[in-house]
């Protein structure tokens, strides 16, 4: 998962960059300001790996922010001037994007922040190579091994991790769920549904077959459809 702050001082674009956050499973929203220099304070106390920083800000501009920062982060500039492009480039950003931002470029903006955060992220993986989710019980924990959840449902306050014949209920949510998992081997194809890459077996229409628990009926949501889409895309052999 990669750890994201967004820094802009228009409340409107943090709300749209927010949004494609959220819609992208191997991002984590940590926070986001509208105040430059509570940015840096943010980038400084927190596990932050991606920045989406704008240029033209109160107080300290996105160029001396990004000086500033002395490498702790990566920065994606999303901004509305282009002339501001060879200074940032000249200043390592992963990507410049233009205002207003679309969905489509905005992933493959970030789909470049994976490949160069990839170790980064992958060592943080490792060690999250199991849960522990509270049971249908009080004071009752369940250990559930990574590699053996075959897919998650969600049941109104409920989840159901599903390992072979096992299903494990636990009350939480679907996003929290989501958050602890390692974003390289699963993602989200629908509000009630999260399944491992691993266990695709092929995508018929809005339908995904499993490998393993092949009864089951994984539908993809609308909104969650073209990240999907675009995450198998970026594996088809042409």
């Amino acid at each position: 998962m990669i750890n994201c702050l967004v820094v802009d001082d228009e409340t409107p674009a943090i709300k749209i960059l927010t949004s494609y956050i959220d819609k992208v499973p191997y991002l984590h929203l940590v926070a986001s300001t509208t105040d430059p220099i509570e940015g840096l304070k943010l980038a400084a106390e927190n596990d932050i790996d991606l920045i989406f920083l704008d240029i033209q800000m109160p107080n300290i501009t996105g160029l001396e922010f990004v000086e500033a920062l002395n490498g702790k982060s990566k920065v994606i500039f999303t901004t509305a001037y282009s002339q501001y492009a060879f200074d940032a480039f000249n200043l390592n950003v992963i990507d410049y994007l233009l205002k207003p931002v679309s969905f489509t470029r905005f992933l493959k903006a970030t789909q470049k922040a994976n490949e160069v955060l990839k170790d980064k992220v992958e060592s943080k993986a490792v060690e999250n190579d199991f849960l522990i989710v509270k049971g249908d019980s009080k004071g009752k924990l369940n250990k559930i091994e990574i590699d053996d959840i075959d897919y998650i449902e969600g049941m109104r306050n409920y989840v159901a991790i599903v390992c072979g014949d096992k299903k494990t209920m636990s009350l939480m949510n679907m996003k929290d769920l989501e958050d602890n998992l390692p974003a390289q081997k699963f993602v989200r194809v629908h509000k009630s549904y999260i399944i491992p890459i691993s266990n695709i077996l092929s995508i018929d229409g809005n339908s995904v077959l499993l490998k393993r628990n092949k009864s089951a009926t994984i539908l993809i949501g609308a909104g969650y459809k073209p990240t999907f889409l675009e995450l198998m895309k970026a594996k088809m052999v042409n």
